[in-house]
């Protein structure tokens, strides 16, 4: 598909007001998306367990205009309050969506949003709040043309959410989902993300991701900025291949259950991550001492229990636990006992693999 593909031609049917509502998840990347191109398309491709407790609640009321604005007219509550400091990125996504959703002008907007986990603190919260409110927005253009058949609909959520949060294509379905272009990957696009098409072991499903809140405040360098920086980054294009590399690696892996192999590869991918940040110029780490702290003790508690425990990160200073449920017991003994004491206030999430986003 071109994203031609997702600009309608007509609307079947006339809607003067409603409200939907949706809750969509986060995602922790495995192969790691870092640099993008013009119109959200990605440096690399990249691979995610979508979570399930970690999400975004979004109702969209919508209320059609006497006549068609000249601007988007649109009101945001972010967990009850008015936040101004929200509007200009939803902005932005309506000037990239409108050609996709012409409807835009023509209706005034009651954005209603909140997270089950903190704001800009190392979870992708653009990622589920994006993903929400794409999702609102082509229930609205389902209500505008009935016929929308359900894999269409998911695909062009997902473009849309790309095109507000690049991350967030990848939170509208679960439970494993791959975005960007790939030569191994059959149906894999830089236009939106497919759910993982081949066969996957059973110990992956259920998989736990306990994380850790090393630090809660906003990131000092935002997501967009860092992805810029690896234009002229001087290890740019071996991290492209590195990352398409491990995605052809991850398919035997995913295959196979080889949890050794999928340790290595996703610990890899996310001091690689970080790595790229410490590398570019200007140069900045998202690390805290605790994250170090968590990463060492990890690393013994692994060796010495002969558990299968990893740890993922994301532009952030928070650590995602991973494990296998069938070492649920043991492992969250562990967190509990050493690990709790490295997050701020002992605050930490309980999450898991989960199935994608839902109507409410």
């Amino acid at each position: 598909m071109t994203h031609k593909d997702f600009i309608p031609s007509s609307y079947a049917t006339y809607i003067t007001e409603g409200k939907v509502t949706y809750k969509s998840p986060s995602n922790i990347a495995l192969v790691k998306y870092w640099g993008k191109k013009e119109h959200q398309i990605p440096a690399n491709p990249s691979i995610s367990f979508t979570l399930d407790t970690c999400a975004t609640t979004t109702t969209l009321s919508y209320k059609k205009l006497k006549n068609k604005a000249s601007d988007f007219s649109f009101d945001l509550l972010f967990e009850g309050r008015p936040k101004e400091d929200f509007k200009p990125k939803i902005s932005t996504f309506f000037k990239r969506t409108e050609p996709y959703l012409p409807f835009l002008k023509a209706y005034h907007f009651t954005i209603e949003t909140s997270n089950s986990f903190p704001h800009s603190s190392g979870i992708a919260s653009s990622a589920s709040g994006m993903s929400a409110l794409a999702l609102c927005l082509m229930e609205l253009e389902r209500e505008l043309n009935p016929h929308m058949e359900t894999d269409f609909f998911n695909r062009k959520a997902s473009f849309l959410a790309r095109l507000g949060s690049g991350s967030a294509c990848r939170s509208i379905e679960g439970d494993i989902m791959q975005w960007g272009l790939h030569k191994d990957t059959i149906n894999s696009s830089d236009l939106y993300a497919i759910r993982y098409p081949y066969k996957v072991h059973p110990v992956f499903k259920n998989y736990q991701d306990t994380i850790l809140l090393v630090d809660k405040g906003s990131k000092q360098v935002s997501s967009s900025l860092g992805h810029n920086l690896m234009h002229d980054h001087p290890f740019a294009e071996e991290r492209f291949d590195q990352a398409h590399k491990n995605l052809t690696k991850l398919k035997r892996v995913f295959e196979e259950g080889n949890l050794l192999e999928f340790i290595k590869l996703v610990e890899s991918e996310a001091l690689t991550l970080h790595a790229m940040m410490m590398t570019s110029m200007p140069y900045f780490i998202l690390m805290k001492p605790n994250t170090l702290e968590i990463i060492n003790k990890i690393w013994a508690f692994r060796a010495s229990s002969k558990t299968h425990v990893c740890f993922t990160l994301d532009a952030g200073a928070n650590v995602h636990v991973l494990y296998p449920e069938n070492e649920k017991e043991e492992v969250y003994q562990f967190i509990s006992n050493e690990l709790v004491a490295y997050c701020e206030n002992g605050q930490y999430i309980c999450d898991q693999i989960g199935n994608g986003a839902k109507k409410l």
